[in-house]
């Protein structure tokens, strides 16, 4: 995958491998808070096996995760694997 922003992966990317039978019974709602100048807030909310991604912040979550745009793309593209930037700091959840 080459991902460049983290817009392009929840407005485009997201949307074309979300899976409903791997969804299976999932019901979630996750924040996403992207900082830097790529950055922005994204809400996913799964439930019935259908996902919706909005722009913004949603006003009950299940978890936030906050990271930066650049160590996004990187996670994003198999550059860094989220336990290391998880050991490192650089992704943070709440939830």
């Amino acid at each position: 995958m080459n991902i460049k922003t983290p817009r392009e992966f929840f407005e485009k990317t997201l949307p074309e491998k979300f899976d409903p039978v791997k969804a299976g019974n999932l019901d979630a709602v996750i924040q996403m808070n992207v900082t830097g100048s790529n950055g922005g807030d994204w809400t996913i909310v799964v439930k019935d096996k259908k996902m919706e991604v909005t722009e913004g912040n949603h006003a009950s979550l299940g978890i936030s995760v906050k990271i930066a745009d650049a160590d996004f793309v990187d996670l994003i593209n198999g550059k860094i694997n989220a336990v290391s930037a998880f050991m490192a700091g650089k992704i943070q959840f709440k939830g």
